[in-house]
Formats: C-alpha cells, structure tokens, sequence
C-alpha cells in the first residue's frame, strides 16, 4: 500500500493532532495568547460577515475555548454590539490564557443557565471545544437544550459543544445546531461525520498563524477526500485498449442489472476493455445491454478460473447480483488466488458472515490490492467491531482484514491498512437509490484496471461518484451516474 504523506491542504486533524500542533506553534516562537487572540478574532470576523449587530450571548466554557468566548466578546462589545457573556464556573477557577483573557473582558459575567438567552439573542457557543469526552450535563445540558427548544441562532468555536472532535458521535445525543463553526488550522474528524457534520452548519476554517510545517512531525494519517489528494490515470498518446486495463464484472443470472451498472461504471471510468463473466442462461441479456463489453459465459468457478488465464484481464469486481452462498464463496476465492486486483461488494462481502476469517487469510496472502465496498450492513455482517463512529470501523476493518475498506453513505470513510483514511462529504442525499453502490464499485474497478493504487483509486471512485450525483441533482437513478461521469472528469 505505501505509507504516503497526506498533502498539507487535506489533512484532517485528530483533537490529539490539534494539541500537537498548537504546542509546536508555540515551541516554534508563536505565544499561545496570540492563538487565543486571533482564533477569537477568527470567530468575531465571522458573525460580524454573516450577521447584523444585535444582541449576543457569548457562552463560556472552563477551558481555551472559553478563552475563546472572551476573545470574541471584548471584539464584538468593541464594534457596538451589546453582548452578554455566561461562563460555566466560577471565574477564579479559570487557568493560563483564558484567565488572561477573562480579566480583559470589562462587562458582567453571568453565571451559565437558560436565563443568559431570554430575548432569544445570537448565541456564540464557546462551553467546549473538540476535545470533549463526556456527555453535557447540569448548567450547560439545560443551556443547550434551550438553544434546541427555541431554535436560537448558535455559532459554534471549533465544535458544538458535546460533538466528540474524533468522531462526530454526539454525546448522549446533546449538542446545539448551529448555523455556522468557526475552526481552526484544519478540519477535525466532527466536522466531516455524522452525526456531528449535521450540526455544524457552514463551516470556517480560519487561519490563526499555525505554521503548516508542523504537520511534518505530526504526520497525520487522515484526509478530506478532495482532488489533490489522489490523481487519476493520465491516458499517454501511445495507449491503446489493452494498456488501459481489461476489467472483468462477475455476474449473476437472477438479478443482472448491478453487474451491468457496475460494467457500464468501470468503462466510463476509463477501463479500456471490459468482460461480463455471466452465466450461460443470461448471456442474451447481457449482450444486448453492452455492445461495447465482451460478455463470456461463465457457469462455474472452475470456468470463471480459467477465463482469467488471460493476463491482461487486470482486474475484477465479484458481488453485485452474484448472490449469497457456497458458490460466490468459491468463486471469491478462486480470483484471490490470481495476481489481479480485485474489488469485492455486496454479495462477495455477505456471503461469508459465516466465516470472515477465511475471506481475511485469503486477501492476507496476496500481495495484489483488494478494495471492499460495504455499506454498514454488509460491514456489520462480516467485521465484529463495537466502535461507535465510520472512521474506527473503517479503519480497524482495513488493518483486520488487509484490504482498503471503503464504508459508504453520507460521509464515506476510505480506509488503508497502513493507517491512512480519508473522509468524503461531496456525496447528496438522493444517492440512496438502487444500484448507485454498484455503479461507486464499478468506478473503482475501472481505475484499477489503470493501474491506480488501491486507496488513491477508492478515494477517487468515492469522491466522483458523490460529484456525479452532485451533478444529476434530485431524480437522478443508478443508470444516470456513469452518464455523467465525462462531464465530471472534465471539470477537473
């Protein structure tokens, strides 16, 4: 797989990674005041772009980004806005800069309760930060429940308070919407999965003079899936079908329409020849569908074996309309045992829930790359993992199983069993339709059949497939998306 850098741009930030890097800021010369200072200007800048003066309630948590709050109330009592701030504790208690910073805010300071939002005021949420690890409870549960209750206008610092910064778990499933956040230096895992993203609302990623040279040492392993962080296939004037791949879909005879899509996919992705390996019965079908495929007829593993004696076949999809049994397990492992590179989905994945260990040794003695392509359905049937968010699942199933896991829905996860994972947020909500997980497999079949890397091709697959659907808009169907597929590839 390679150990890859994460470009500089992309990275997405552990509260760890963020820690990290506000202590190398700071070792490198740079006051941790003056992040306070600017992290709170950050936020100000925001409200006072999107917002007419008006009366604001600054919540105040025990920690930074409380700090945070005071920054931004001394700025926005400063332009003319009345403000009010409520901090969660006693002021006495308050340590280092956000101590500091209190004792520059000349106004009250109310203690933390429902009554700091009577006259429903914009809220600025700055209770806690990424960094959360318990539910929120007493003064500050009853507050945000309140900003729910009465639908008040809620600016979150960093994150809103009781999202967990790793992974978007909402705590006790207590946590204020918020129209807008205000992070800082780079996303963090909460602002890419739900349910944590849905409460975000528009997100800022302000720059607070965070040098991007200390992601060097940190070294991050996670990735918001944008172009940048993959390349695709750059076809030479010299190429010709056969050097762009020969790519083989594995289907079935009752169900043929996801091998199709799948097909159709992996073309429109650039594979420069495809083979339908269907059975006999439902040859005519396939034929007819795909007058640019070859379509063999393929009744057993032991034909399936010897159709891909051919060398240049390259690279093979099994599980879309395959079916669940004995005889897709075979078949499975009849391709693991080629050199190709193999994209495994739906009924490939499901076929052994009863026994996931025999696929895991299989793909664990191969040296060729597998990508698998579960929604949680199929991730839950074959990987027994209690973690509670995508990126941990995503991330424990490629180390447990060997293959890059790509865990798909709203907030896809692209995991590498070296530790990398990306996070994609480009895929809408009328992707739910039938066949769309076959076509996102047809495309990463498409670009290994280029000779792209297994998790680069799988973050690249992931990320057109949600542009696609970007591009389609309400009403689109499974049949849509490899259509649209060229216009996508040009706008890049």
């Amino acid at each position: 797989m390679g150990s890859a850098v994460i470009p500089s741009f992309c990275a997405v930030l552990s509260v760890a990674e963020m820690y990290a890097a506000d202590k190398a800021a700071e070792a490198g010369g740079i006051a941790s005041l003056d992040l306070m200072e600017a992290a709170g200007t950050a936020v100000a800048r925001v409200v006072q772009a999107r917002w007419k003066p008006q009366a604001v309630a600054v919540l105040c948590g025990p920690g930074n980004n409380g700090g945070d709050g005071f920054v931004i109330a001394r700025l926005l009592a400063g332009a003319g806005w009345p403000v009010r701030v409520a901090l969660l504790g006693p002021p006495v208690e308050l340590r280092g800069d956000a101590a500091i910073n209190a004792k520059s805010w000349t106004g009250p300071v109310l203690p933390l309760t429902p009554e700091v939002l009577d006259g429903k005021p914009l809220v600025i949420d700055a209770i806690f930060g990424a960094g959360l690890s318990r539910a929120l409870s007493g003064a500050a549960r009853a507050v945000v429940e309140r900003i729910n209750a009465e639908n008040l206008t809620c600016i979150a610092v960093d994150v809103p308070s009781g999202v967990a910064g790793d992974t978007g778990v909402v705590l006790e499933g207590v946590a204020p919407r918020c129209a807008s956040t205000v992070t800082f230096f780079r996303k963090k895992p909460a602002h890419l999965l739900f349910p944590g993203r849905s409460l975000c609302g528009e997100l800022t990623v302000a720059d607070i003079g965070i040098p991007v040279r200390v992601l060097e040492t940190i070294a991050p392993k996670t990735a918001y899936n944008v172009p940048g962080l993959w390349t695709l296939p750059d076809p030479r004037w010299s190429d010709h079908k056969y050097t762009r791949g020969h790519a083989v879909v594995v289907g079935g005879g009752a169900v043929t329409g996801a091998a199709r899509l799948a097909a159709r996919a992996a073309r429109r992705a650039g594979a420069g020849l495809l083979t339908l390996a269907v059975p006999a019965s439902a040859v005519p079908i396939y034929a007819a569908d795909a007058p640019g495929a070859f379509v063999q007829a393929v009744d057993t593993a032991l034909e399936l074996e010897a159709a891909l004696v051919d060398r240049r076949r390259n690279a093979v999809l099994i599980g879309p309309g395959c079916g669940v049994g004995t005889e897709t397990v075979v078949r499975v492992l009849k391709i693991l045992a080629t050199d190709r590179a193999v994209v495994l989905d739906a009924d490939a994945l499901t076929s052994f829930q009863d026994d996931p260990e025999q696929l895991f040794k299989a793909i664990k003695r191969r040296t060729a790359p597998v990508v698998m392509t579960p929604h949680q359905g199929e991730y839950d049937r074959i990987f027994k993992t209690d973690a509670p968010d995508k990126l941990t699942q995503a991330r424990a199933g490629a180390q447990h199983s060997g293959a890059v896991v790509v865990l798909k829905g709203a907030d896809s996860v692209i995991a590498a069993p070296d530790g990398r994972a990306a996070i994609s947020d480009n895929a809408p909500p009328w992707l739910a339709t039938g066949g769309a997980g076959d076509v996102l497999a047809g495309f990463v079949l498409g670009l290994l059949a280029q000779g792209q890397p297994a998790w680069q091709a799988a973050c690249a697959a992931v990320w057109l497939h949600g542009a696609c659907g970007a591009a389609l808009g309400r009403g689109l169907i499974a049949e849509d998306l490899p259509e649209v597929l060229p216009k996508v590839l040009k706008s890049l």
